[in-house]
């Protein structure tokens, strides 16, 4: 297969902000671990440790951020990811202290808040796409995964925050509420957004987690208003462990025994640090920097198999298949609702796998009475792109059980990536816009994307 037949080169990411990056060195890309990389349709963010560059594939120039890190705490960036609501676009950072950050393209910083102490492994955002808007088992949201930890945002409060972020800037007020921010300590100055978060290290610590979507209650529940969603959980004791959480606080033992304990135990080691420093100032930061306690997460199954390791995990759209790599170099196709796996690939050392849509052998309704013809939802089929670096291709398998349709030669410092969803409702009438995945080469600097038909 030609490579050049299965792929449509979009443009070069280069710019000279990149160099702050290691860019320019061959392998810049894959070969550092603490290198982030997150996709909007028209630009890509790249980060270290502790600074974002934000630049397109147009030949412009980029754009810097660097995030306010505590350096007594060696605080750094460990994960990334778009936030886009209509025409406005955001940056949410998480750290290795448990900070969610949010900041404009401009560097402003939007939003800080302490979600839990320890590290931010991975930031997913779950927003609209057109044929999912009548399925109640799905809801916008930005989840974030730490060990043993998963904490969720409701969609529609990260679109308040940003909605309300830019009328502010908009009004002209903003100039001197900049100012006033810019004397106030930044741990002060944000409203907290509610949220949950939810323990679920029964089984070891999770290397990568992802919430699949609404299910429902446990048998024998009493109905209520509150909702239960489904987990999936990847790591080293158990290769995959799948959750029932509960939005309800009350009802989780442990987040009871937190919520007592913890505030009282705080308060009688800062009583008597007082009196041993004799100290009078108490630090507003750490008074503010709270986490709330945990609500309610009950196991639903757990499969252990010494020595496999679950290492990463993908969600297909709908939230119903999940795509799971493993540390012996399998990949598991994982039911998400059924909770089994239901395909099962092997030698595929260091993968990364991505769901996306194709059109295959799909012949257009109407191509003999009209010379255009626009795809709809119908016509494409869902298909599951891995990466094999080891192997230097990019295979496109059929979903679920069809064969592979695609291979494409790539080259050794290259990743494949896709765009984050977005926020807000999608315009009726607008043309069906199918998952892709685009190819980043990081030695050339080219950035291509997967063609959605065969032919």
């Amino acid at each position: 297969m030609s490579r050049r037949s299965h792929i449509r080169e979009l443009g070069c990411i280069a710019c000279k902000e990149l160099d702050e990056l290691g860019a320019g060195k061959e392998g810049w890309l894959v070969d550092n671990p603490n290198l982030l990389c997150a996709l909007d349709t028209q630009s890509i963010a790249l980060a270290n440790k502790f600074l974002v560059v934000i630049t397109g594939w147009d030949g412009g120039p980029g754009f810097k951020i660097r995030p306010e890190l505590s350096p007594i705490e060696s605080e750094h960036i460990t994960a990334m990811e778009w936030l886009v609501f209509d025409e406005v676009r955001a940056i949410a950072v998480g750290t290795s202290c448990g900070y969610f950050l949010v900041y404009t393209l401009d560097g402003q910083l939007v939003h800080r808040q302490l979600v839990y102490s320890g590290r931010i492994l991975k930031l997913r955002v779950r927003g609209t796409k057109k044929d999912m808007m009548s399925d109640t088992s799905l809801a916008e949201e930005v989840s974030i995964v730490m060990p043993g930890v998963i904490a969720r945002f409701d969609g529609t409060v990260i679109q308040e925050l940003l909605r309300d972020w830019f009328q502010d800037v908009n009004s002209r007020f903003w100039d001197d509420i900049s100012k006033k921010r810019d004397q106030e300590d930044q741990g002060n100055s944000h409203k907290a957004l509610p949220y949950q978060l939810w323990s679920v290290n029964k089984h070891g610590l999770c290397i990568d987690a992802a919430i699949s979507g609404v299910m429902p209650p446990p048998l024998l529940e009493v109905q209520s208003s509150q909702r239960y969603f489904c987990a999936v959980t990847v790591g080293e004791d158990a290769v995959i462990a799948a959750y029932r959480l509960s939005e309800d606080r009350s009802r989780s033992l442990v987040g009871a025994i937190l919520s007592k304990v913890v505030p009282a135990a705080y308060s009688t080691i800062t009583s008597f640090s007082k009196m041993i420093w004799r100290s009078e100032q108490p630090s507003p930061k750490k008074s503010e920097a709270k986490t709330q306690s945990f609500a309610k997460a009950s196991v639903l199954t757990c499969l252990k198999d010494k020595p496999r390791k679950g290492e990463k995990l993908t969600l297909s759209p709908s939230g119903t298949l999940a795509a799971i790599t493993d540390s012996l170099g399998r990949i598991l196709l994982l039911d998400t609702q059924a909770l089994v796996v239901v395909r099962l690939w092997k030698g595929y050392r260091d993968a990364s796998c991505l769901f996306m849509e194709m059109l295959i052998n799909k012949d257009k309704p109407g191509s003999h009475s009209s010379s255009y013809y626009e795809p709809v939802k119908s016509d494409y089929c869902l298909c599951l792109a891995i990466h094999a670096p080891r192997k230097g291709i990019v295979e496109v398998w059929q979903m679920r059980t069809g064969g592979r349709i695609l291979a494409v030669q790539c080259g050794k410092g290259s990743k494949i990536l896709q765009p984050t969803y977005r926020f807000g409702s999608v315009m009726d009438g607008s043309p069906y816009v199918p998952l892709e995945v685009f190819l980043l080469d990081g030695d050339s600097g080219q950035i291509s994307v997967l063609n959605r038909s065969l032919h």
